[in-house]
């Protein structure tokens, strides 16, 4: 199985909604196979999809934000993450980590009893993610389904129908462990807080080439400064002003990869007011000086232009 290398970056909307779209409406599924060195930071960033997703860790370790929890995960563990759940992962280093995306639809369609009954109180209930370790014998079944799920996608002669029932079973697996009460509750105070938190960090977003102040955010959910710290650091584990340097470097250095820019210009079109700082910075970060991030991709680009070239 080959890695993903066309979708290394989350693209998302101003509610922090990812915009690309997993599989299509004829098979509303989809398959990553993953290695999170090969994106900016080691990292998926903060985005949440009406999909459910599951995620296997096959090498390394990752380190997983869902909600307001988050968790290290390693070798042959894996986790589920619930539909519309704001979430983000990261790793020191190198891991594998194949996840696949489906619609809730993808299971049955909405207007039946079987999304009704088995489908819909999940999706709606409070529960953010489930992991999965091999400790727990249900546990340990439904990380078998998954990596037979992504064994399957190898198959030409009947990988949707394969993929269908196995996804079925992983799921009827999650509805007999799931607490009944649980089921009942549903997540209404959990979404107005981070429906709070999407809405500063997407005025972060559209706003970050200013000097934006912690009660400029704050302001933007009609919260205090402090309901303003304390949204951060529950969803996003940070704060305010560190998440905004954050965004204004990933954008720098998208502006270094696809631009001629003078890193001067592109100090300045990002919000750093001093060139040295944000050189630091950056550096801090990404591990290079703005020169060496840019040259490095440049020569990526290079090679993989190169091998298709060859392949001519």
């Amino acid at each position: 199985m080959e890695f993903n290398t066309f979708y290394n970056k989350i693209q998302t909307d101003e509610t922090m909604m990812e915009t690309i779209q997993h599989g299509n409406s004829e098979y509303p599924f989809q398959l990553y196979y993953d290695d999170l060195a090969l994106f900016d930071f080691h990292c998926v960033e903060w985005h949440w999809h009406v999909e459910f997703e599951f995620v296997f860790v096959q090498e390394g370790t990752a380190t997983f934000w869902v909600g307001e929890k988050q968790f290290s995960l390693g070798q042959g563990t894996g986790i589920f993450i619930n539909s519309k759940i704001l979430h983000r992962y990261f790793s020191e280093g190198h891991a594998i980590v194949p996840n696949f995306v489906l619609k809730p639809t993808f299971l049955a369609p909405a207007d039946s009893l079987i999304y009704k009954k088995y489908i819909a109180p999940i999706q709606a209930c409070k529960v953010d993610c489930i992991v999965f370790c091999r400790e727990i014998k249900w546990q340990a079944e439904a990380l078998e389904l998954m990596q037979k799920i992504l064994k399957a996608q190898e198959s030409d002669k009947d990988r949707e129908l394969v993929t269908l029932f196995l996804t079925q079973e992983l799921w009827h697996l999650l509805y007999l462990h799931m607490d009944s009460e649980v089921l009942q509750k549903k997540r209404e105070n959990t979404a107005s807080s981070q429906g709070r938190t999407q809405l500063m960090m997407q005025y972060i977003h559209q706003n970050f080439r200013q000097n934006l102040t912690l009660e400029d955010i704050a302001g933007q959910a009609m919260v205090s400064k402090s309901t303003a710290l304390n949204l951060f650091r529950r969803y996003l584990h940070d704060t305010p002003v560190h998440y905004l340097v954050k965004y204004r470097l990933q954008e720098a250095a998208k502006l270094l990869a696809t631009t001629e820019k003078k890193i001067t210009v592109i100090s300045g079109e990002t919000g750093f007011e001093n060139m040295d700082y944000f050189c630091k910075t950056f550096k801090k970060y990404y591990g290079r000086t703005p020169t060496e991030y840019r040259r490095k991709k440049q020569m990526d680009t290079d090679d993989r232009e190169g091998i298709v070239q060859d392949v001519v």
